[in-house]
């Protein structure tokens, strides 16, 4: 029977749970390319802090949406959206079958659901005055509340630090006079989707983050860091207010010693997976769960595809 075609394939979970390597997997099997939807992999020279796909990887399963952007460019959920969509239709006119993979919850379930949200066009004027408060002590928490009174959402799902998407919601309401949160659409049709989310004990997947720290550390990390730093870019700022850019670049600053900031990163990273448990719940009936620490997970992904699908294996 063919498949549905509205039907999605997603790899979902906490970082460093291994979504990568089962999406290159699930590819091979089943004839398919992976669109990536991790917000941070789709930088381009960003490649050892953000877990990206190797060329070994790569050249398995086709990755879409990395290396695509500059880190002084923003990707947003309305840039992110039709990208995504363009990939599906093109991966499927090829024959090839699309499969989501990554850790940006907020992305993952718009394209799932076939969501779509106006073209807003910037306010350079608007930008700049909120830049300006937030500059102030305090004010990065002050904006925050401010969304919060106008759409406790679109709030709620926004990290008071990301001062770039809480001043982007302000900017969306203060030029249509509409929450953000309600301008997110869903598509009308059903949409049959198969969501299979890896996970672990919260310990293992702690001891695995630290362990991936180490061995950024090892692969260069902070090289990569200091060229960004040398060709400009400001750690802790846009897309490199991320683990390990962020904590690095307060080393390069003297704010910081090197053991510090390795901490540090592991630390922050455990935060990004608890926050991304918070997109991804365990209660959740649309995902389907699996172990990633069972040595049989992927068998289990492999025969819930089938399934899913109605292909035999």
């Amino acid at each position: 029977m063919p498949e549905n075609p509205i039907s999605r394939i997603a790899i979902v979970g906490p970082t460093a749970v291994g979504k990568t390597s089962l999406a290159v997997e699930l590819c091979q099997r089943f004839n398919g390319e992976v669109i990536n939807a991790d917000s941070r992999q789709a930088y381009r020279k960003m490649d050892i802090g953000t877990a990206k796909a190797t060329v070994e990887e790569t050249s398995l399963a086709p990755h879409h949406l990395i290396d695509f952007l500059e880190p002084s460019e923003v990707l947003g959920l309305g840039t992110f959206l039709p990208l995504a969509q363009a990939a599906s239709d093109d991966i499927t006119y090829r024959g090839k079958r699309p499969i989501l993979a990554g850790g940006t919850g907020q992305y993952v379930w718009a394209a799932l659901e076939g969501q779509t949200i106006p073209a807003v066009p910037p306010d350079p004027e608007f930008r700049a005055a909120l830049e300006k408060q937030a500059s102030m002590d305090g004010g990065g928490e002050n904006l925050h509340d401010r969304l919060r009174q106008v759409d406790p959402v679109r709030a709620d799902a926004l990290d008071a630090r990301n001062v770039r998407r809480v001043i982007r919601a302000l900017e969306i309401y203060y030029i249509t006079g509409q929450k953000p949160s309600d301008l997110v659409s869903a598509a009308p049709k059903t949409r049959n989707n198969l969501v299979l989310g890896l996970t672990m004990s919260r310990e293992s997947l702690y001891r695995r983050i630290d362990d991936r720290v180490d061995n950024m550390m090892k692969a260069g990390l902070l090289v990569e860091v200091e060229r960004l730093a040398a060709e400009g870019y400001p750690m802790g700022e846009g897309a490199l207010d991320s683990p390990g850019y962020r904590e690095l670049g307060q080393y390069l600053k003297g704010e910081l010693s090197l053991n510090e900031a390795v901490a540090r990163t592991k630390t922050q990273t455990h935060r990004l997976a608890r926050r991304q448990y918070a997109w991804f719940k365990s209660s959740d009936s649309r995902i389907t769960w699996l172990d990633a620490s069972n040595s049989r997970t992927l068998e289990q992904a492999v025969d819930l595809v089938s399934s899913f699908l109605e292909v035999p294996e």
